[in-house]
């Protein structure tokens, strides 16, 4: 169910045409400034969360799969910490070690990717930049590492 909402929502995206990204520049709680331009020729996903947001912290584990899995080759992903006090983040994120950059967020910083409205949400932008889809709720490795090998196929 989970993928094929994603896979619907991709499709709408698509369906329009896409959507050229805006740069966009958060910098992490390492201090380094996360472009999106800094990782063409990846698959980036920007998903926003709070530490208070139970599906948030249900899918953790497998982003930090997802990025683990496929960092040094085609994707990413980069958190960004909404509605959340600094020491909650840093106390979750040494917790579940978390390996992908997390950015302190707030709804302005947000407004650089597109619309928060729910939590958790996520952005996929492809490895040239483009926004390719967009999901409220729940992403899994699956459902990503899914839609990326069908883009994949497509253009082969």
């Amino acid at each position: 169910m989970k993928c094929r909402r994603w896979l619907v929502a991709a499709a709408l995206l698509l369906a329009a045409g896409g959507a050229a990204a805006q740069e966009f520049a958060f910098k992490d709680m390492q201090g380094q400034v996360q472009r999106l331009s800094d990782y063409r020729g990846k698959w980036v996903l920007v998903n926003f969360w709070a530490t208070w947001c139970p599906p948030c912290l249900e899918e953790v584990p497998d982003l930090v799969a997802l990025h683990e899995a496929h960092r040094k080759t085609d994707l990413v992903v980069i958190g960004v910490a909404l509605d959340s006090s600094r020491e909650s983040v840093v106390g979750f994120v040494a917790k579940k070690q978390v390996s992908y950059p997390i950015v302190l967020g707030d709804y302005d910083l947000a407004a650089q990717v597109g619309e928060v409205n729910a939590l958790p949400t996520s952005y996929l932008f492809d490895p040239t930049g483009k926004l390719v889809s967009y999901q409220e709720g729940i992403v899994t490795r699956e459902s990503v590492e899914s839609y990326i090998k069908s883009k994949n196929k497509k253009q082969k």
